[in-house]
């Protein structure tokens, strides 16, 4: 899958996509393409390629010994700010009041075929034979740094994996000011920005902006990937489609403070560029000492959204989410939240828990209030101990009943924070993140916890480990409900290391925490949490198969965040569930029906009072469990498609699929007066020499499926009832289509 020719080209290829460059005239190196496979590829295909002999007017001569090269026309792969290029660069270094400009030279590669999976950090990886990584070693003689730009490839997919380490081969220490995880530089700049953008219960909603000349970014600063922002860009093609259309995105395995950005210099070069945000950071390295980035992902697909969604999914699926999570069947939860908030005690949560028992519910997930004295969410946290007035007889005694019944037991924490009326707090002052100064921000009652200090996260894991153990809990919600401000660590302090450590310090503290959740417990399943999406990133979702996508769960809404969500991270990562109405968070009403439809895609869960429900829909709710357990395998994990164009803000339709089987999930968001009898949407990914059968009562052959289209379910017109299949606002339908 990596070609080397001449010790100057490197061509990574896999049948799929071709990702090349080369080393340049100066020593550095050039980028030449990314896209369509270009197959082998002989010495003077790649001198043409890679022929740039017509130096653009108006620019600074990288050096008086090469006449006519400048890098700033020049496509790059790790380029350095003010070294004839006047674009933003991928890396920045200083060393005492010196801004150096590092010149890093080609010197070797290696080629590495074993990615295996480590929990230390999140990254990608790959089984074995799946997977080779370059990795080119540049260095920078007289300001003795090193730099490795490390180049993974994998078979059947678009994506190439990116990441840098710079090692300080000196005597003086330096401090990296800016250090990116990718750099990918397009010859033109005929696209549209895509990004993932929104706010708490409305998340990663798609918005497009054309590029223009200069800069287009989003970023965080919140010490989170975040609500309003994701790590998630394309750069879509003009004239895209579902399925048509050039698409070349990124992201970024990591949850801390991010950006990527595009800029578009004077002649229509676009460069992106992902990675640790440099404005809060900050790393000091001695001599010998390394710092390495978080890993970036690039896609490319011709096959437009739907194309991307494969690529992306995929990707996702087979090398960054454990695969162990692939077979194993996703519990369907009863959550406590919404049904009793804190008003709770044992014997109320089973009579829940019994009640969804008989409805056919797997997991009970225990959502907050169950320890200290936690009344409120302005108490308790970082005092990780049941509470005795609603669990006299302990919280194992409650998991007990649980697991008698055959239910697994989720528990709720939120382990980065803590509250001033703990003894947590009152004893360990210095292990809250705050400046020393007499005002610091307070959010929800509560404080952030530095995890940047390694004792801290020792004492939260130590605290954790003995209640998930003690209680044999199945299953742990993680939240993180406030962002940090005011970012100070006195451990910093004392170490005397550099306070624009602390971000990145802090979120691999985090990831820290989940390893040694993960080590000690292997089979346990962590579902992320951030308010919500907060932080729907691959760094989490490297530790947690599923993340509860948003705090509101109304299916009016989470039809365009999953619209959304969809085009980057895949269905088995998005977990679903019914609540109640009117909605706690837009006071909406939608019909039982509307709102299980919608859940089915992905993990399901439940989180209302089911105590309060009518028989007749505790036996909707029932049937449609039972129908939803047949069919899990499938809607967890199958192979996702957008059927409808995604600007259409009222309808929308989906498939999932496998080899013999698919799911549609049809929706309308308000009913038009007197609709067109008969609308269709085509389906693809069909054999048209077959015959398919059509919720247990149509047969369609594969070629009218897949060329005419599935009919639209009938929609009420004011005077057809006898026919109609929807009515009223928020409609859904479901078809199953299996073949014959």
């Amino acid at each position: 899958m990596i070609d080397i020719i001449s010790k100057k080209y490197f061509h990574l290829h896999n049948g799929e996509i071709s990702y090349l460059f080369y080393v340049m005239e100066n020593g550095q190196l050039g980028h030449l393409y990314y896209g369509k496979d270009l197959g082998t590829l002989t010495e003077s295909d790649l001198k043409y390629i890679a022929l740039h002999n017509n130096k653009a007017s108006g620019t600074v001569k990288y050096s008086p010994d090469i006449p006519k090269f400048t890098l700033a026309d020049r496509m790059q792969e790790y380029p350095t700010y003010g070294t004839s290029d006047f674009r933003e660069g991928a890396i920045s270094i200083e060393c005492g009041d010196e801004i150096l400009y590092p010149d890093f030279k080609y010197y070797d590669y290696q080629i590495n075929n074993i990615k295996s999976r480590n929990l230390d950090m999140p990254a990608s990886y790959a089984e074995d034979d799946e997977s080779q990584t370059l990795t080119v070693n540049l260095v920078d003689e007289e300001h003795k740094l090193h730099l490795a730009l490390n180049y993974t490839i994998f078979k059947n997919s678009h994506a190439i994996v990116r990441s840098s380490k710079v090692t300080n081969l000196g005597d003086k220490a330096v401090k990296i000011q800016n250090l990116q995880s990718t750099v990918l530089e397009l010859p033109d700049d005929n696209y549209d920005f895509l990004q993932l953008s929104g706010a708490w219960l409305k998340e990663r909603h798609i918005k497009k902006r054309p590029l223009e000349q200069g800069i287009t970014k989003i970023e965080s600063l919140r010490g989170a990937s975040s609500h309003q922002e994701n790590p998630f860009i394309a750069l879509v093609s003009k004239t895209a489609t579902l399925n048509n259309g050039r698409i070349f995105a990124s992201n970024l395995i990591y949850s801390g403070n991010f950006v990527s950005q595009v800029e578009v210099d004077e002649w229509g070069v676009s460069r992106l560029m992902t990675g640790i945000n440099p404005a809060t950071f900050t790393w000091k390295l001695e001599k010998d000492e390394s710092f390495s980035t978080p890993e970036a992902v690039i896609f490319y697909t011709d096959n437009g959204y739907n194309g991307l969604m494969q690529e992306t999914h995929n990707f996702v699926k087979e090398h960054i989410i454990d695969r162990k999570w692939q077979t194993k069947k996703r519990p369907i939860v009863i959550n406590s939240w919404e049904a009793y908030v804190f008003d709770f005690n044992e014997e109320k949560l089973l009579r829940l828990a019994n009640e969804a028992n008989e409805l056919g519910m797997e997991c009970f997930v225990l959502d907050d209030g169950w320890f200290g004295h936690r009344d409120t969410d302005r108490t308790s946290l970082g005092n990780w101990t049941v509470d005795k007035k609603k669990f006299p007889e302990g919280l194992d005694h409650f998991s007990d009943a649980l697991h008698d019944l055959g239910m697994q037991f989720g528990l709720w924490f939120e382990p980065e924070m803590v509250s001033p009326d703990t003894e947590l707090y009152k004893n360990h002052p210095d292990w809250v993140v705050r400046h020393p100064y007499s005002r610091a921000a307070i959010g929800r009652g509560q404080y952030v916890l530095d995890f940047a200090n390694p004792e801290v996260v020792e004492n939260i894991f130590g605290q954790m480990r003995k209640i998930i153990a003690n209680c044999h809990v199945d299953y742990v919600k993680w939240d993180m409900n406030r962002n940090i401000t005011e970012a100070y660590s006195e451990y910093l302090h004392r170490e005397n290391l550099p306070q624009g450590e602390f971000f990145h310090r802090y979120i691999m503290g985090v990831y820290h925490l989940y390893a040694k959740l993960l080590e000690a417990f292997p089979d346990l399943l962590i579902e992320g949490c951030a308010s919500g999406g907060g932080r729907y990133d691959l760094g989490i979702m490297y530790y947690s198969p599923q993340i509860w996508p948003s705090d509101d769960s109304d299916a009016s809404e989470r039809l365009d965040i999953m619209s959304g969500t969809m085009l980057a991270y895949p269905l088995s990562v998005f977990s679903n569930h019914v609540s109640a109405v009117p909605n706690g968070q837009v006071r909406r009403n939608t019909s039982l029906k509307f709102r299980q439809d919608l859940a089915d895609f992905g993990p399901l869960g439940y989180e209302l009072d089911l105590n309060k429900l009518s028989p007749s829909q505790k036996d909707q709710i029932k049937n449609h469990i039972k129908w939803y357990k047949e069919n899990r395998d499938l809607l967890v994990n199958g192979n996702f498609k957008q059927l409808i164009p995604l600007n259409d803000n009222n309808k929308y339709a989906w498939v999932v699929s496998d080899n013999k089987e698919k799911i549609v999930g049809f929706y309308r968001k308000l009913a038009k007066p007197n609709d067109t009898l008969d609308r269709y949407f085509v389906l693809k990914d069909l054999d048209q020499d077959k015959t398919y059968e059509v919720n247990d009562n149509l047969i369609v052959g594969g070629r009218i499926l897949q060329n005419f289209g599935l009919r639209e379910p009938y929609q009420f017109n004011g005077s057809n009832g006898d026919t109609a299949q929807v009515t009223g606002d928020f409609q859904s339908y479901l078809y199953k289509i299996v073949e014959k």
